[in-house]
């Protein structure tokens, strides 16, 4: 019995006692917690203790029989006392115990009128407003106890809708797929408490594809092959029309085999369009394929999972699923996209047989220049990108220059070579047009200036030209002097790392050479000599898939 219960007890007191009648209630114990006098005789307190105990042992007795009724007690012969025992329920439960008991003394016998009982005491009235005040009682404490029960559904649907928000807000496509989906069980298992919940995901390794655990939380044992038996079980649940793979000896026995820690388990899909073959092959029957799967065990704070839990568990797995189908698109996306531009250079390249592969060195020379200039500097990851890719199309201008320049042997005439001096700007035309590479033009645009200004296309001079521009125009000249030409021989490393001493402060950038200098030239001459895939040797770094991961930031 709360205060509030108690108050709004104590303010019918306060009515009844006008009447001349005394009102006391006792606890669930019996013991006397309010008593409201009507002045016209007193009440003995260790009476109506003791007959509040009777009246509660006496409706634990009607209980057992199953009576549902509001029964209402008449103690005594010369001083009447009505008791009734509060209960919490309109449909008083068998096995439900009262929350206390209502008193009304009436002092002597009412059919006695020189008693000097009040003259309206009429038991049969008062038994009726007891048995009314009772049956008020329990219709407030349901309500209460309904209106109890929707605040924690609300809250329970609160709860449910931030952490759906959150994983929506989460969902970007630069996000590691691990940080993501733990995130998805971290915040899952704080709604929905459980002793271990998992992620799995269809992972290629040595004999083929398997499911393997992606993130989890809690103790959850789950080895290739049982991951196989789960995945095939719930398989057979979706395929027969269920969302989920709801499992437990709750209501009956488990419908599956499960190790001997396992009291309840649930398991729901994450599907996707996936179409790859090698791939887990079970459709769903809206024809989407069960590219994973999330599984919890051992429901904790209640007996079993229900379908309130599968739900939200569903949305989460979708959630999941979503960002794991747009994060392979967003990959495709940025494999088409670097081969497209990979494509470009390469066949620019080809115009000229002796520069075949320059291109892509240039690129990789200038990631490599970038990066130490990062040990001494700071330089946001993005700067690192767009510097690799400026290198990567340095010379796109030359698309717009006639092969016939680009591939005569020996010098070139002053009109030939005024040809070829437009190429930076052309480059840098192409670029603007495309939003996403405004921030490489420089790169391109720059690349043949000189820190004494004679440089082109523009003649800038020391800091007018920007960072990116010295760092790609070191590479260039770098791959440029070790490369063979029609009408000279390749430098030797050394030669090269002379001739940029040499141009330290008139054609070079003085910090930008010494840092390239300074660095293990030797080391990434031995790289570059590795032929095509020369990248995936550096340092047991997969720079193949560089190019891909700095595409990704243009994208964005």
């Amino acid at each position: 019995m709360g205060p509030l219960q108690l108050r709004a007890l104590a303010g019918y007191g306060e009515r009844v006692r006008r009447f001349g009648v005394n009102f006391a209630v006792c606890d669930a114990n019996g013991e006397l917690v309010l008593l409201s006098s009507g002045g016209a005789f007193e009440s003995r307190a260790e009476q109506l203790t003791e007959l509040s105990h009777q009246a509660l042992h006496q409706n634990n007795g009607e209980n057992a029989n199953g009576d549902r009724s509001t029964p209402v007690w008449r103690f005594g012969e010369e001083n009447v006392v009505l008791a009734a025992a509060l209960t919490s329920a309109h449909d008083r439960d068998i096995s439900g115990e009262a929350a206390g008991v209502v008193l009304i003394d009436l002092g002597g016998d009412p059919g006695d009128a020189h008693s000097g009982e009040p003259a309206n005491a009429d038991t049969a009235y008062w038994m009726e407003m007891l048995r009314l005040l009772v049956e008020n009682f329990q219709a407030s404490t349901k309500a209460d106890e309904q209106i109890e029960m929707v605040g924690s559904e609300l809250a329970q649907t609160y709860e449910e809708l931030v952490l759906l928000h959150k994983l929506s807000t989460n969902m970007r496509v630069t996000e590691r797929d691990a940080n993501f989906l733990q995130m998805a069980c971290d915040s899952l298992t704080e709604i929905i408490p459980v002793e271990g919940i998992a992620i799995l995901l269809e992972k290629p390794v040595e004999n083929g594809q398997h499911l393997t655990v992606a993130a989890g939380r809690g103790l959850i044992d789950m080895s290739e092959q049982t991951a196989a038996v789960l995945h095939s079980r719930l398989a057979e649940e979706i395929g027969c029309g269920a969302e989920a793979l709801l499992d437990s000896e709750v209501d009956s026995a488990f419908k599956y085999d499960w190790p001997d820690n396992i009291r309840n388990i649930m398991a729901v899909p994450l599907c996707g369009m996936d179409k790859a073959e090698s791939h887990l092959g079970d459709k769903t029957r809206d024809g989407t394929r069960i590219i994973g799967l999330m599984v919890a065990i051992n429901r904790v704070e209640k007996q079993d999972f229900d379908s309130i839990d599968a739900k939200l568990f569903n949305s989460v797995a979708n959630s999941c699923a979503v960002f794991i189908e747009n994060g392979r698109l967003f990959g495709d996306l940025k494999e088409l996209f670097i081969g497209s531009l990979k494509a470009l250079t390469s066949s620019i390249d080809a115009k000229d047989q002796y520069t075949r592969g320059h291109s892509e060195r240039v690129a990789f020379i200038s990631r490599w220049i970038a990066e130490r200039l990062a040990e001494k500097e700071p330089l946001e990851e993005e700067q690192l990108h767009r510097i690799y890719l400026a290198g990567l199309l340095h010379d796109i201008g030359k698309i717009g220059v006639d092969e016939s320049v680009l591939r005569k042997e020996g010098r070139l005439t002053d009109e030939e070579f005024d040809c070829i001096k437009k190429h930076p700007s052309i480059g840098a035309g192409i670029l603007r047009e495309i939003k996403q590479m405004r921030d490489i033009v420089p790169g391109v645009l720059c690349h043949h200036e000189r820190i004494d200004g004679r440089g082109y296309p523009d003649g800038l001079v020391g800091e007018q030209i920007p960072l990116i521009g010295k760092i790609v125009g070191l590479a260039d000249s770098f791959d440029a002097m070790t490369s063979k030409r029609t009408y000279r021989d390749a430098m030797t490393v050394d030669q090269a790392v002379a001739e940029i001493e040499r141009g330290l402060g008139s054609q070079f950038d003085e910090q930008i050479g010494r840092i390239f200098l300074d660095s293990d030239v030797c080391r990434l001459w031995e790289i570059l000599q590795g032929g095509p895939g020369f990248a995936e040797t550096y340092e047991n770094k997969s720079f193949a898939e560089y190019g891909t991961v700095a595409v990704g930031t243009l994208i964005l």
